[in-house]
């Protein structure tokens, strides 16, 4: 497994067929995707899994984890957290934050990420946002 930067553009194929499946396919595609930092694990010459991180002044929010199904429960996610958690170190990040769906709340907690007690909904679905201060 390989952890590579890649393009906004290359996270949009995992980031539909495992997170929004019953959306269409430009509702992945954000306009902010421009200002991020994208991420990926490449298992031979395939991306399975991604992140897409946004950083502003010390502060850095990470989105769209998202790891193909046929992969997931290998620690590839975690390889990846951890990946962007010691990168915003490095870069002095202060704080990092999701809106992680709210049934994965337990996953983050083992990085040491809180609920924040805010919670909405989006296209059905619960996200309750996390943080950690590193």
């Amino acid at each position: 497994m390989e952890i590579k930067k890649i393009k906004a553009s290359e996270t949009w194929k995992i980031r539909h067929e495992v997170m929004w499946p019953d959306q269409p396919f430009e509702f992945v595609q954000l306009a902010e995707d421009d200002f991020g930092s994208h991420y990926g694990v490449f298992d031979e010459n395939q991306l399975v899994s991604i992140v897409s991180c946004f950083t502003e002044g010390d502060v850095m929010q990470f989105r769209k984890l998202a790891t193909l199904n046929s992969y997931q429960g290998r620690g590839i996610a975690s390889l990846l957290l951890k990946h962007i958690f010691k990168t915003a170190q490095e870069k002095g990040i202060k704080k990092i934050w999701c809106n992680a769906r709210t049934e994965k709340k337990q996953f983050y907690e083992k990085f040491g990420m809180y609920a924040t007690g805010e919670v909405f909904n989006k296209a059905g679905q619960e996200f309750t946002i996390m943080e950690i201060t590193i």
